[in-house]
């Protein structure tokens, strides 16, 4: 059979058909693949953040800070002494804070449970919460990290 007229549009349409077909899974599969791949992350490292004054501190109370790209909370127990860690639980990396009816910090996620020296007391954290070290100058909180 010779290929005449009708063949070459057929090969044509079916082209065409095919090509749109292409371009509409490229243009639904690619925002879906952008949205699922997570962006690039940076992390920033800094040497030390001020949170605050320490009249923004009253006795038994605290305060989460910025600490580069990760959380930290500040507290100041009853005795006036502050202390710093990282406002992430170990058990899933959710943000603790401070409860300060009980003298204790919490993770709201799973009813975790740390002390004021980030110690894990109660609940599914299987490690203490990464401290931080405090320097009060000039009337000034500044929390670094270990040395």
């Amino acid at each position: 059979m010779a290929a005449g007229p009708a063949s070459g549009r057929r090969n044509f349409l079916n082209w065409l058909l095919g090509g749109s077909a292409a371009t509409f899974m490229a243009a639904v599969t690619y925002p879906v693949l952008k949205y699922l791949t997570p962006p690039p992350v940076q992390d920033v490292s800094v040497e030390a953040v001020s949170a605050g004054k320490v009249e923004a501190f009253a006795n038994n109370s605290s305060k989460i800070v910025k600490f580069g790209s990760r959380p930290a909370l500040v507290v100041r127990d009853q005795q006036g002494e502050f202390k710093a860690f990282l406002a992430i639980c170990t058990h899933l990396d959710c943000t603790v804070q401070y409860v300060p009816e009980d003298y204790v910090i919490w993770c709201a996620c799973h009813n975790g449970k740390y002390d004021l020296n980030g110690i894990n007391v109660s609940g599914p954290p299987p490690r203490p919460l990464t401290a931080l070290k405090v320097n009060v100058q000039d009337d000034e909180v500044f929390i670094s990290e270990e040395a």
